[in-house]
């Protein structure tokens, strides 16, 4: 796919990184002669200087025969107005672009084709923080991720000595959890010669303390499955309260808006360095969110804010450095659970598995959004994982079984690429119809697939890749024939 990415942020190097690794043909735009001249020198791929407003830069870059647009640049007029030329005097196929303003989302007609002609609008900060909410929601896990409307979810968590699970083969949580619409897709184990080795599961596989186990479950099962390979037996489960965020940037206020809609559930403390962006976040917040101004990294004032009772401790900066320091300090001090926001790869990996609970990449949070749109075949979601090593896949079955390589076959009968893992199938969406306005009774089925199970047309079917070069083959095996259409 020729894809043109303006705008070489940190967002757009990100994209840039993602998508070249799969082979696509890239062109990224700047003003900045020196970033780009950085990203040819470390992907394949080829930089325009020059504004992405100004048609000729356009046309330099290729517009011409491009199949994406994703318009990235620091100003959400730029994006707009990048769009519109792209398909105004250059017709490319779909066109994606960052807004960081929250009205635009909510007007169809100004993004339509009589608009600024947007297919999709992308905000890496409110990814940000539907993100974070999700592991508010789910204390135990890692990450969590949605399929199917919501009405699936895959989750990563960290497997305890002394959980329900662990020490157990996965057969044997099958007949322990009959019930739970859940399988185990992938668990990463720590050797000494090598951090995180990916082991294939099946029946005979155990789950062994230290292990981060990835499970694939209906969402109304995500809890139960978490507590059962997290929890000790016997301990209660410890839902998040209150909630220290160091910085008070855009990510922050989002969060603390979001969490603040149901008054008395959190208690939320942000601590932020700038005066005068406190006393704007004073005045935009609701009552409740205490809002600080000094240091995160302070020892003294950390500890005058209790962080040892802290449930959450939440570093949002936009200073890798800062927000590593501020959760290792917030975790040796007592914070139940630390989160560190960080930018830059080799750092994220480095703190993989250390004392910060959890590394997230910004980029990650909003990758899956972009890569929908690259997949081929009926895509509805698509999950960077791993740190852009292993995927999630949800993939529409489509066809008959004279069409389809899929539809009608068992389970055990597909050609599924060895390591690929099929973790569910949810049957009955109908199409076009939101997830909440689907008539009473009509909700769809979340299927756990064994190898008699019989794939239907219209089915979700969510894999677990490992590897990203297991995705092509993921694809061509839902591609239908011809006769099809």
């Amino acid at each position: 796919m020729k894809i043109i990415i303006l705008g070489a942020g940190r967002v757009g190097y990100s994209v840039a990184e993602s998508l070249v690794s799969e082979r696509n043909d890239i062109t990224v735009i700047d003003t900045d002669a020196r970033r780009l001249r950085e990203l040819e020198s470390r992907f394949d791929l080829r930089g325009v200087v020059g504004s992405g407003i100004d048609p000729h830069v356009l046309a330099e870059a290729g517009a011409k025969d491009t199949d994406l647009l994703i318009a990235c640049a620091a100003l959400d007029e730029t994006n707009l107005v990048c769009c519109k030329l792209a398909q105004v005097l250059f017709e490319i196929p779909t066109r994606i672009a960052r807004v960081r303003s929250s009205g635009f989302g909510e007007d169809e007609a100004l993004l339509g084709k009589e608009g600024f002609g947007v297919d999709r609008i992308i905000c890496p900060e409110e990814s940000l923080t539907n993100y974070i909410s999700k592991l508010i929601e789910f204390p135990e896990a890692m990450q969590v991720r949605a399929f199917a409307g919501g009405r699936a979810a895959l989750a990563s968590v960290r497997a305890r000595d002394g959980a329900p699970a662990v020490g157990k083969r996965i057969g044997e949580l099958r007949d322990c959890m009959p019930e739970l619409a859940m399988r185990i897709v992938a668990i990463y184990r720590r050797f000494l010669d090598e951090p995180d080795r990916f082991v294939r599961c099946d029946g005979n596989t155990r789950i062994e303390p230290g292990d981060e186990v990835f499970i694939l479950a209906a969402r109304e099962h995500v809890a139960e499955v978490l507590r059962a390979i997290h929890q000790p037996a016997g301990r209660p489960s410890r839902p998040v309260y209150r909630i220290m965020v160091a910085g008070g940037d855009q990510v922050s206020q989002r969060l603390a808006l979001q969490l603040s809609r149901v008054p008395g559930r959190f208690h939320i403390k942000i601590i932020e360095p700038d005066e005068q962006r406190c006393q704007d976040l004073a005045s935009l917040l609701p009552a409740e969110v205490l809002v600080l101004h000094g240091d995160a990294t302070d020892e003294d004032l950390l500890a005058d804010e209790s962080v040892e009772d802290v449930d959450l401790f939440l570093a949002l900066t936009d200073d890798d450095e800062n927000n590593i320091m501020a959760s290792l300090l917030g975790k040796r001090m007592g914070a139940r659970r630390v989160l560190s926001l960080i930018t830059r790869r080799a750092y994220a990996d480095l703190m993989h598995g250390t004392q910060i609970d959890i590394a997230l990449s910004p980029a990650q949070a909003m990758l899956g959004e972009l890569l929908a749109y690259v997949r081929r075949g009926d895509v509805q979601a698509v999950h960077s994982l791993r740190r852009g090593v292993a995927e999630a896949l949800e993939i529409v079955a489509r066809g008959d079984r004279k069409s389809s390589r899929v539809v009608g076959r068992k389970v055990e009968d597909l050609r599924v690429p060895e390591d690929a893992h099929i973790g569910l199938i949810v049957r009955g969406i109908p199409e076009g119809v939101p997830a909440d306005e689907i008539a009473a009774g009509a909700e769809p089925e979340v299927i756990i697939p064994r190898g008699n199970t019989v794939i239907e047309s219209g089915d979700h079917v969510v894999f677990f890749l490992p590897h990203k070069r297991l995705v092509r083959d993921v694809e061509n095996l839902f591609r239908v024939s011809a006769t099809f259409f």
